[in-house]
């Protein structure tokens, strides 16, 4: 691989795989969505084209000339319903111009960052071989992201390009503003009391952006990759968060009908002000579900790697502390 395009590189993910490119001496064009995130990885001497994901005449012109790989990493992730419709547009008719300019340029390889919520709330363990429940499942982005997974295989299977699918569950480390780094941002407020009942599959954001350059060079002309981690209450997450900061740990389990009527009632604030809830409906069902992973395949295949916790915690902390994104601790 001696060229690859990214689309989502200003983003938590696609800024660690296109960092794990540009350290192997790839060279990088990067498809950014905004002025700001343009600039900044300019700042970082990334060539880059600037236009929305649907524009299929701009993908043309960033795939010229033809990189030997794409990474598709850009999506729109929100929780809150009213945000549906950009969200299909982002996630499925995003991903159809991308592939489609790439099956035009004949791109090599395509490499697309889907996600565990493909395979529904489902209480049995997941692998590669489970059922897509998802697609007509409660969660609208698992919804989006199997459906854009599902134009993805389907060129795979038709061998019209060599396609390789990741499927992360929770990711967490530097770089994270908008995840599982609110966590550390409520417990340091002191705003947060306890946490869900549910089980999450937690790796680190490095790991996961290895698999993506490991997928991109794997011999299989289709495959797909569940990229799991360590498995954990989110009440062990909470507490490792806590330690980081240094604040005390909330012991605390909120019961599910709680956060839901939470959530209902930040959802009905949301549409009195126009601005998007902190907490939904989906998200609290994503975090009282208890999620089962088997990612063998990719620790086999892809030397993929499970981290610590603690570790994960604790860089996730230091990074928001270095961005200035923590409040001062009393």
């Amino acid at each position: 691989m001696h060229s690859a395009l990214i689309t989502g590189a200003g983003g938590f993910v696609g800024s660690h795989v296109l960092a794990a490119l540009q350290r192997q001496g790839v060279a990088v064009r990067a498809l950014a969505h905004s002025n700001a995130s343009r600039q900044t990885l300019e700042a970082a001497g990334v060539e880059t084209v600037q236009g929305d994901i649907t524009d299929i005449s701009l993908l043309r012109k960033a795939l010229t000339p033809t990189p030997d790989v794409v990474f598709h990493i850009a999506a729109d992730t929100s929780m809150w319903r009213k945000d549906r419709k950009r969200q299909w547009r982002v996630n499925v008719d995003g991903t159809r111009a991308m592939l489609g300019a790439a099956l035009d340029r004949g791109v090599g390889r395509f490499v697309l960052t889907s996600s565990i919520s493909v395979y529904g709330l489902t209480p049995d363990r997941i692998d590669e071989s489970s059922p897509y429940r998802g697609l007509s499942g409660p969660i609208h982005y698992a919804r989006s992201k199997a459906a854009a997974e599902a134009l993805v295989q389907t060129a795979g299977a038709q061998g019209r390009i060599r396609t390789a699918v990741l499927q992360p569950c929770h990711i967490l480390g530097p770089g994270d503003r908008h995840n599982w780094s609110s966590v550390a941002q409520l417990l340091a407020k002191r705003r947060l009391p306890g946490a869900p009942s549910g089980i999450g599959c937690f790796a680190h954001v490095r790991d996961v952006a290895a698999a993506h350059v490991a997928a991109a060079l794997h011999p299989s002309d289709m495959r797909t990759w569940v990229l799991g981690g360590l498995s954990a209450p989110f009440g062990a997450l909470v507490a490792a968060m806590a330690i980081a900061l240094g604040v005390p740990v909330p012991r605390r389990t909120l019961p599910p009908a709680l956060l839901w009527l939470h959530a209902l009632a930040q959802e009905g604030v949301a549409i009195a002000t126009g601005q998007a809830p902190a907490v939904t409906r989906e998200s609290v069902a994503l975090a009282c579900h208890h999620l089962d992973v088997d990612d063998s395949r990719a620790r086999s295949e892809l030397a993929y790697q499970h981290a610590s916790l603690q570790s994960m915690a604790d860089d996730t902390v230091a990074w928001l502390r270095a961005a200035h994104m923590l409040p001062s601790l009393q």
